[in-house]
């Protein structure tokens, strides 16, 4: 009874510490182990919201859940290495940890971009599905195993918006001569159609816009989109973000550093991530509604749909541009043989529940 009595008070003093935001004892065989620091660069303005917020996320995590075991310190782009830099900073291990999105390595890894988002692909919630239940992450460690990295699902912007343009989009012939800002296979797929295609840091793109040097930005949604103030320089908002419909960002971790660590720090940064990519899902939901409503009715902007037309044309491309990137290798034919078959199979169950659903909803067809 005594020992049961110790064992009762010993836990609720650990309950009682937690919930004071005081830290328990820690158990003798963690004391032994030395605490690291790891650096996490991004490719995101530092602090910027749900982006870089969503690295300070993950980064608070990890350091808190393993009681200060393993810190790990942020630097948003430009403060440790330029935003396009993070893949090299973490392969060499300059970082031990980078948070951006696939695609932006397309010229070191060409398939690496159907981890990140594929144009008329799949949304967040399919993405998710891929990756954990379809072969998708198995096949995206395999990709980067070479660089000495391996990549995490660490956030999702959902569903974006298709651009801000300074000029109407009434026919796919209002494309052409455009300079745009767009990475990825979406950029590529724009470019095939007239469009003089751009990659540009996140925090240089209202400066690009408002300057000249582009006409046209994609950049992630309402919420993002407002907090660059895109609608000072541009007057036209289109949806829908046919080009990203479910973008993954990607936690990648130098792997040598990973190995060094316990097998407990290595669940905590897997689960970390995982937390980190359902809370950006939850915030990006909740906050692009609000968002669009303050640039429609306190800004003015004009919000309208890409006409069916100029979405067929562009579908049309896409389909050839995501096909043609499986004939390079080995690697990006298995990963668009997976990622395609998934596409399908679940695409019956996502019309059925998900489409019928909104339809049913809102009393009226989709469009």
């Amino acid at each position: 009874m005594k020992r049961r009595e110790l064992m009762v008070g010993a836990l609720g003093t650990g309950l009682l510490a937690s919930c004071s935001g005081e830290r328990a004892a820690t158990p003798t065989t963690q004391t032994e182990f030395k605490p690291l620091v790891w650096k996490m660069v991004t490719t995101w303005p530092p602090n910027f919201p749900a982006l870089g917020t969503g690295a300070n996320t993950l980064a608070a995590l990890i350091t808190n859940l393993s009681g200060g075991r393993l810190t790990v310190k942020v630097y948003g782009a430009g403060e440790l290495v330029p935003a396009f830099e993070v893949f090299d900073a973490v392969s060499s291990g300059t970082a031990q940890m980078g948070h951006g999105s696939a695609y932006y390595w397309k010229g070191k890894v060409p398939e690496a971009q159907y981890f990140s988002s594929v144009p008329f692909g799949l949304t967040a919630q399919e993405m998710s599905g891929w990756l954990y239940f379809g072969g998708g992450m198995e096949l995206w460690r395999e990709v980067y195993a070479p660089f000495g990295l391996i990549p995490f699902d660490a956030g999702n912007t959902t569903v974006q918006s298709a651009g801000w343009f300074n000029r109407e989009i009434n026919s796919v012939d209002d494309l052409k001569g455009l300079k745009m800002r767009i990475p990825g296979l979406g950029g590529e797929v724009l470019r095939r159609l007239g469009v003089t295609v751009q990659n540009i840091p996140g925090g240089e793109l209202f400066q690009a816009l408002d300057q000249g040097t582009i006409d046209a930005t994609e950049w992630v949604g309402p919420y993002n989109d407002l907090a660059f103030g895109l609608h000072k320089a541009a007057k036209y908002c289109y949806y829908p973000g046919w080009h990203e419909p479910g973008t993954v960002l990607e936690c990648m971790v130098n792997r040598d550093a990973y190995e060094t660590l316990p097998s407990d720090l290595q669940a905590i940064v897997e689960a970390a991530c995982r937390v980190t990519s359902q809370n950006m899902v939850a915030e990006f939901t909740a906050r692009n509604g609000r968002a669009i409503q303050t640039l429609a009715q306190e800004h003015g902007v004009t919000i309208r749909p890409l006409p069916d037309d100029v979405l067929s044309e562009i579908r049309a491309v896409a389909d050839d541009v995501a096909r043609e990137l499986a004939s390079e290798n080995d690697a990006a034919a298995a990963i668009y043989d997976s990622f395609s078959r998934y596409a399908e199979q679940t695409g019956h169950w996502t019309r059925m529940a998900e489409a019928a659903y909104l339809a049913a909803r809102d009393g009226k067809p989709l469009v």
